[in-house]
């Protein structure tokens, strides 16, 4: 995931970051590590591993294939909000973020000796026994999922750092056979559908063969033999830009295999490490094998990718709000964004109110998209109060409004208000967290008024979310006399008609004193006729 803040020792985004690594290992050209992706010897049991044959059934892996049969599950616009979890063995230092691993061999080596011991001491393989997760609760942590509203979960099975969240048999390094030594994501899986929730999770294993490539001078494990399966070892280069061998990606398609297999996942997330052209084979051959066994099951199941990695057959993804559509935007998708300053747990991180994340789930509902909300468990395996506290809320507000949200589509327009344009911007597409170009620069945001309204349509009614509880009056010149037909208006949880007007320059509703009991976005219930509703 894109690095938000890194802290006083590093300072820099993830793009200069990589700037930064790859002038570093220019630097290093002669480095013994180069080019030297081999994994584990062949026979161990760490090896990379082959994957299955394609099962029958209609998807064959050719773009033109997906194209044809591939249709957006229903479920997942009836879903619109969700969880995404990463938690890991970067969970334990909690430091700078859960690229951990990458920079106790770079640019927070000194940090790294300093509170655990040189990097050829203490390797990052050496937080796996610390990783124990004793607090570990999925039953609870179900539950909290559930009471806040989502419908559909995903944890991350592989960060880029390559251990395994689940018992694999692939591979020994892993929960179930390390650490732990359980089935964290198994066992969640269970809880989740008990919770009647969707069930999805995330691979960033494709980023894996590059991720950690020590810099110059400093000492590390990553070269011992008897880690080339966990380590690779790394090669050198930036990891989004197609360096897996042939092997590295057999590999990957294998364990993709065993996670639709094991967990029949309904949504299954890449990172950008498969967005290069280089590993269109291998990758369509993972979404025909995704799409042929979700056939046999009877199942709506979808990948969830950025950028263009798919061209057909995915949602798509954007990482972070300020990388969303800024327009209506067609088709499924989503925007991925953490509710705190790191996407994995770190000491320090904060976290944001629910009001600002509820102001971004209705954000991308008015524009026809989902909102993966990522949470950061503390290595333990336990949920900070203050991220519960959070997601509680968010599902309190849900509980009385969740109408206007789950199974919504957009209204003619996204909204109204000195916040919307008059037209879309060019960046309307949103932006890219791979693709090199122009930075995309987000303008301060003024904070909103009471005159800033998004709409959705659900199930034949008209919804307008105020972010300011107006004195008395809502006034939405969108719906003023001549351009609907207004008939009712409520509120959420009431079937008491509001007094509205509809007057040359606006709809003007008046607003019983006691109805808006907190800061958090009101809503508006609008029956009428043609444009209104769906």
């Amino acid at each position: 995931m894109t690095i938000q803040k890194l802290g006083a020792t590093a300072g820099l985004s993830r793009r200069r970051f990589l700037h930064s690594a790859a002038a570093t290992a220019a630097a290093a050209a002669i480095h013994p590590l180069a080019f030297a992706q081999t994994g584990a010897p062949a026979g161990a049991p760490d090896a990379y591993a082959k994957p299955k044959p394609l099962p029958a059934g209609p998807y064959q892996p050719t773009w033109e294939s997906l194209r044809d049969h591939y249709r957006v599950p229903t479920w997942f616009n009836e879903a619109k909000f969700g969880i995404f979890i990463h938690w890991g063995l970067y969970s334990i230092p909690a430091h700078i973020n859960e690229w951990y691993e990458r920079h106790m061999y770079t640019t927070d080596s000194a940090w790294h000796t300093q509170h655990y011991g040189p990097p050829d001491k203490f390797g990052y393989k050496d937080f796996i026994p610390l990783f124990t997760a004793k607090r570990y609760q999925p039953a609870d942590w179900a539950d909290l999922f559930a009471r806040s509203g989502a419908k559909y979960v995903v944890p991350v099975a592989e960060h880029h750092d390559g251990f395994a969240m689940y018992d694999s048999d692939l591979t020994p390094w892993c929960a179930g056979k390390m650490g732990p030594k359980r089935d964290l994501m198994g066992e969640l899986a269970k809880a989740v559908r008990a919770k009647n929730l969707i069930f999805g999770c995330s691979s960033h294993r494709m980023e894996h063969d590059a991720f950690a490539y020590p810099a110059p001078g400093v000492p590390n494990d990553e070269v011992d033999p008897k880690y080339a399966g966990f380590y690779g070892p790394p090669i050198q280069g930036e990891f989004n830009n197609s360096n897996a061998s042939p092997a590295f990606q057999a590999d990957w398609l294998a364990r993709v295999q065993e996670l639709v297999d094991k967990y029949q996942p309904q949504l299954i997330y890449f990172d950008n490490g498969v967005n290069t052209r280089a590993y269109d084979d291998v990758k369509l051959r993972a979404a025909a094998y995704f799409y042929n066994r979700a056939t046999e099951w009877h199942k709506e199941v979808t990948l969830a990718t950025k950028d263009e990695a798919y061209l057909f057959g995915t949602v798509k993804d954007f990482e972070k709000q300020q990388r969303s559509p800024l327009w209506i935007y067609s088709g499924g998708w989503q925007c991925d964004d953490a509710i705190g300053s790191t996407w994995g747990y770190t000491d320090g991180m904060t976290v944001r109110s629910a009001n600002s994340i509820l102001r971004e789930l209705i954000e991308m509902a008015s524009m026809g998209g989902n909102l993966l909300l990522n949470i950061s468990p503390m290595g333990d395996g336990s949920i900070p109060d203050v991220q519960q506290k959070a997601l509680l809320e968010i599902g309190e507000w849900l509980k009385l409004n969740g109408e206007a949200i789950y199974g919504s589509h957009p209204w003619i327009r996204m909204g109204e208000g000195p916040l919307i344009p008059n037209e879309a911007p060019g960046n309307w597409k949103g932006g890219s967290t791979a693709i090199e170009g122009p930075r995309i620069q987000s303008p301060h945001t003024p904070a909103p008024t009471e005159a800033d309204f998004r709409f959705t349509t659900a199930r034949g009614n008209l919804y307008a979310f105020g972010y300011v509880f107006p004195a008395q009056h809502a006034k939405l010149v969108s719906l003023r006399s001549g351009a609907a037909r207004v008939e009712r208006v409520t509120l959420p949880g009431s079937s008491a008609p509001l007094k509205f007007q509809q007057t040359p320059e606006a709809l003007v509703i008046t607003l019983p004193a006691n109805s808006q009991p907190s800061s958090l976005p009101y809503v508006l219930r609008i029956e009428g006729s043609t444009p209104l509703g769906s």
